[in-house]
């Protein structure tokens, strides 16, 4: 059934939600994001989630004998570990095992850090373990006479930072999970017509000059010309806008769009990477590859700790071994390098959004990527795609209007014009009628009894009502008809026309009885979130394919500071480019494929839990609902979880500057030395008042619907 009979604005502004606008279902996208290997250039490039998950637990399992049978570990509280043959040597096996097998990952990417000259947190990881590896190994054998038994700090140390590298990774996601989903809206194979009919082949056989088959419900599996046949296409999954378009033959299709109820022919004109949808993938993975160079602040700090550490450990061997005190020298060495690893450092963002993840998921936000948690608060200005997001996506009833109230009074013959059109539209599944017929019950109307349903593609419906034959249909329909709307009707029309409402009129034989206006809804919730927004200081834009009337009307009744309107597919990207070439900082609120580049290249991504696939898998932020009030939840949460990262930070890195002087014996002349066993000790101490710190994060309430 076809609709035909608005402005081009209104086609646009009604999203169809028709079973055929689901995802091919036959097409596996990775939902293991456990599994996923992280593709950036940083710390964690080529190593998986699921790598850090299995190291740790192993390492944990390890480190319980070492550090119930270390000796400094059992002076220090004070028990006597068992003792039987072998025993004193279960702390330098299983220690070892954990520093080969558990500090694998550190070692390796603080040997690439070191080649690279860019020290950061695994060179100083790295540096710590090995010292304390060797030291302890040094001490297990007798040789020297030092008491550097480090085997309990290091089964400690490689798992602990082994559980901060595994959350931090997990909060990375990866960027494949859109492109598998883009590739998702693809059927596998399409109907190529042959002289002998159609045969089935595979998308790799296809050619452009092709022509194919696509069925009702069925997807394009490329892009094409439509050369026999009509058909209404579902082109929300790529346009991310409005009700279905009218496809006749010399229109273009593209691949991922569903004919919903026709057969229709198309002359293939693009395949594989050549197709619209490609293009999209292509603007996802540039954008995404542009968004994920941003370092972390604990690689900075990491990288000052470093030269610090390494700095301060140096002077401290060159100055006790001119003292004349060589055991002096190497004890306060080592254990200056063995301290100056960053326990609490390690865990200290990942602590942060480990409890920003959980605490967010409960006011319906999910965090998918870290960088997008801590940019959040630099924000200025909040990209919202317009339709499903400020809007319901889905067409409603507004306004009924009678041509002629007779004796009836308008309030009635209003009711009369509504329940024929929602009798007529009883049998159609369009989004359009089902809005009329539920308008209609929700109104308590009855009914009468239609038969005959008839769709006039291209122009509205048409059923014998009590014996009356009664049409539905926009300007077309009339046009057809040769009918004229009554003057006052008309000027009621025009207005709903200039706002960009979808129009109905309801003739009854060759007479115009009244009009329907349908309008894309606006949420309620799309006021406060954008007053809220406001009054935090943040500019509102919205942006959409809808006509210029349909954006404005929305705009101005949500009181929106800027609008792109009439914007293609592939320009949503561009506006969040052309808004950072003023200097801003932009979040994005999306939910369809046309979307996704728009998420990816925006400082923040943010998808509505109900769009797509690809929407969902390019954002860095999902709202589990369609709620946009939840992008304030973000931003609260970005606020308060970027203050307790730098009190982290400044605790961790501030423990850090304090200990490793005391620890070289700066104060050595006033009786103060920080032994190795007090700085391990120090070291754990600092690890808890971080993880409190991080748990305080607990007291934000986060409520959508208490927004202002």
């Amino acid at each position: 059934m076809e609709h035909r009979h608005s402005s081009p604005g209104a086609d646009q502004g009604l999203r169809n939600h028709s079973p055929g606008g689901t995802p091919h279902g036959n097409h596996a996208v990775s939902s293991a994001a456990d599994e996923h290997t992280v593709h950036t250039h940083g710390q964690h490039a080529g190593h998986s989630v699921a790598m850090f998950r299995d190291r740790f637990w192993l390492s944990l399992a390890l480190a319980v004998p070492v550090v119930f049978f270390s000796p400094m570990f059992a002076e220090l509280l004070g028990y006597a570990p068992p003792a039987f043959p072998g025993s004193a040597w279960i702390p330098p096996v299983f220690g070892t095992a954990i520093y080969l097998y558990g500090g694998r990952p550190f070692l390796q990417g603080g040997l690439n850090e070191l080649k690279t000259r860019k020290p950061g947190m695994m060179l100083l990881i790295a540096m710590a373990i090995s010292v304390a590896f060797i030291a302890s190994w040094v001490t297990s054998l007798g040789i020297g006479g030092f008491d550097l038994d480090f085997w309990w700090e290091l089964a400690l140390l490689v798992p602990i930072m082994l559980l901060g590298h595994w959350i931090e990774t997990r909060a990375l996601g990866s960027a494949q999970g859109a492109l598998d989903a883009l590739a998702a809206l693809l059927p596998d194979e399409a109907e190529r017509v042959t002289t002998a009919g159609t045969e089935t082949v595979s998308l790799a056989e296809l050619r452009a000059g092709d022509t194919i088959l696509v069925r009702p419900g069925g997807r394009m599996p490329a892009d094409g010309t439509v050369s026999g046949g009509q058909a209404e296409f579902d082109e929300s999954m790529i346009t991310g806008e409005s009700k279905t378009v009218l496809r006749a033959p010399g229109d273009p299709v593209v691949a991922g769009t569903i004919a919903t109820d026709n057969s229709v022919r198309v002359r293939v004109s693009a395949i594989g990477e050549d197709t619209a949808l490609a293009g999209i993938r292509r603007l996802v993975a540039e954008a995404q590859a542009s968004s994920s160079r941003a370092q972390a602040l604990a690689d900075r700090a990491a990288a000052f700790l470093f030269y610090f550490a390494a700095g301060t450990g140096v002077l401290t061997f060159i100055f006790w071994t001119l003292m004349g005190s060589l055991g002096d020298a190497v004890t306060r060495t080592v254990t200056v390098l063995v301290i100056a690893c960053p326990h609490a450092l390690g865990l200290a963002i990942p602590l942060v959004i480990a409890i920003s993840t959980e605490r967010a998921a409960r006011a319906g936000v999910l965090i998918k990527n870290r960088m997008a948690l801590e940019r959040m608060r630099t924000v200025d200005v909040v990209l919202f795609d317009k339709t499903g997001t400020l809007t319901r996506g889905e067409p409603e009833l507004k306004e009924v209007a009678a041509a002629d109230a007779g004796t009836t009074g308008q309030d009635a013959a209003q009711n009369t014009v509504l329940a024929l059109a929602a009798a007529v539209e009883a049998d159609s599944e369009h989004p359009l009628a089902r809005s009329i017929v539920a308008a209609a019950r929700e109104r308590g109307l009855k009914l009468p009894t239609a038969d005959g349903f008839t769709s006039l593609t291209g122009r509205g419906v048409r059923a014998t009502v009590d014996g009356r034959t009664v049409q539905v249909g926009g300007p077309a329909l009339l046009r057809e008809l040769g009918l004229q709307e009554p003057p006052d009707l008309a000027a009621t029309t025009g207005a709903w026309l200039e706002r960009g409402a979808a129009v109905l009129h309801v003739v009854d034989g060759g007479r115009v009885l009244g009009a329907v206006s349908l309008e894309d809804a606006v949420r309620p919730e799309s006021r406060q979130a954008v007053r809220a927004l406001q009054a935090r200081g943040i500019k509102v834009a919205m942006v959409t394919g809808d006509a210029r009337q349909v954006a404005h009307a929305v705009a101005a009744e949500l009181g929106i500071d800027e609008v792109f309107a009439e914007v293609l597919p592939a320009d949503k990207d561009k506006k969040v480019a052309e808004l950072q070439g003023r200097g801003l900082k932009v979040a994005m609120v999306g939910d369809g494929v046309n979307d996704s580049p728009a998420l990816a290249r925006a400082e923040v991504g943010i998808a509505i839990g109900g769009g797509t696939d690809v929407a969902v898998e390019s954002a860095g932020v999902v709202l589990a609902g369609n709620d946009p009030r939840a992008v304030l939840s973000m931003l609260d949460l970005s606020r308060a979880s970027y203050r307790k990262m730098w009190q982290n930070l400044v605790w961790a890195t501030g423990y850090n500057v304090i200990s490793v002087p005391l620890a070289a014996g700066v104060l050595a002349f006033a009786g103060i030395v920080l032994s190795p066993a007090a700085g391990a000790v120090m070291m754990s101490a600092s690890t808890i008042v971080v993880a409190l710190n991080a748990q305080l994060l607990r007291r934000l309430k986060l409520n959508p619907a208490a927004v202002s």
